[in-house]
């Protein structure tokens, strides 16, 4: 297949569709939202969940066609979210989290083994195990929401998620849901969809980062469970970021005795962007990439190193602690260096 070919294919397929969104205000974003504010003010076009979830039911479908489904109503809760249908954040919560159970139901999706004794012994018991994959999915779709505050922030995740599988699956022989031609499409989409968010002249929105990090989420958990010799924490590792972005912000509004549903804007991405503006001066949409390529340069860094075994549980665990580490040592220096200078 002639990857060049498919590209400009693709290339020229979202330039013209998302052309005819932006001419007539079709899955435009809500300026002035308080998470938006660091991308723009300007009427973009929320259709980077429409590109990928179509494109990929389109690869999927004639050998998945329940994971379709699955992505398709994933991407549908986010569409309800971004064209504002249901203003209630806990009752977009509650449509997630009928369609992520009703997911793990019909394909018995299972976070199993851990590799620790005792949630292991509290996963043998169906009913902790069904909620607990629930819980880890819908835990890494709405931390993969937060990061998308940043043009290219998620979609530069994924990417390196895919390429990391692609790696893999071409050295260690791993038995993977797709096969590398599904890959590489996969992330000759993702690449486009890129090249178009830098410049900022689309989205992902809500249904972008619900179906993309829901798909990717499961093609891991998939991974481990057909390759158990891999550790279980090389899986953890490669979603730290957006779970535990999710997990912090949770803590931290609890400790605030603010809702955990409501958006603010200090996720450690706005932090860093404060930083970036104030430090170099740079235009908004400069400050935008330069904070999303250093975030996703820094976690590159910590896969490749991961790569070195990923079968040690105790290399992979020892990375997860060093991430949580420098996220929250530069966190409150961010956080603090932001309000001695507003």
């Amino acid at each position: 297949m002639n990857y060049f070919f498919l590209t400009l294919i693709f290339i020229c397929i979202v330039y013209f569709v998302n052309k005819n969104f932006s001419e007539n205000n079709a899955l435009a974003n809500y300026t002035g939202q308080i998470h938006q504010k660091y991308s723009g003010f300007k009427k973009i076009p929320l259709s980077g969940g429409f590109f990928f979830s179509f494109f990929c039911i389109i690869i999927l479908f004639k050998f998945f066609p329940l994971l379709s489904l699955f992505i398709f109503l994933i991407f549908l809760s986010g569409i309800i979210s971004d064209l504002n249908l249901v203003k209630s954040p806990k009752l977009r919560f509650l449509i997630q989290l009928l369609f992520i159970g009703a997911f793990v139901l019909f394909l018995d999706v299972t976070v199993y083994p851990t590799r620790l004794i005792l949630l292991d012994q509290l996963l043998s018991n169906t009913y902790f195990g069904f909620a607990f994959s629930i819980f880890c999915l819908l835990i890494l779709i709405n931390g993969s929401n937060f990061i998308d505050g940043l043009n290219g922030l998620l979609l530069g995740y994924f990417i390196s998620i895919l390429i990391i599988i692609y790696f893999l699956k071409s050295s260690y022989f791993l038995n993977v849901l797709i096969d590398n031609n599904q890959i590489i499409n996969l992330i000759i989409i993702l690449f486009v969809l890129l090249i178009f968010n830098f410049k900022n002249d689309l989205y992902m929105g809500d249904s972008g980062a619900y179906s993309l990090s829901f798909f990717l989420g499961y093609l891991l958990i998939n991974i481990y469970e057909s390759n158990l010799f891999i550790s279980p924490y090389f899986i953890v590792l490669l979603l730290w970021y957006p779970c535990f972005e999710n997990l912090f912000s949770i803590i931290r509004k609890f400790s605030l005795r603010r809702s955990p549903l409501n958006p603010d804007s200090n996720h450690f991405h706005q932090l860093l962007f404060h930083f970036f503006k104030r430090k170099f001066s740079l235009k908004k949409l400069n400050t935008n990439n330069l904070t999303s390529i250093s975030i996703i340069s820094y976690n590159l860094l910590i896969f490749s190193i991961s790569l070195i075994d990923i079968r040690n549980s105790q290399l992979q665990i020892l990375l997860i602690f060093i991430n949580i580490v420098v996220y929250l040592r530069v966190y409150y220096a961010l956080f603090f260096y932001k309000n001695l200078n507003t």
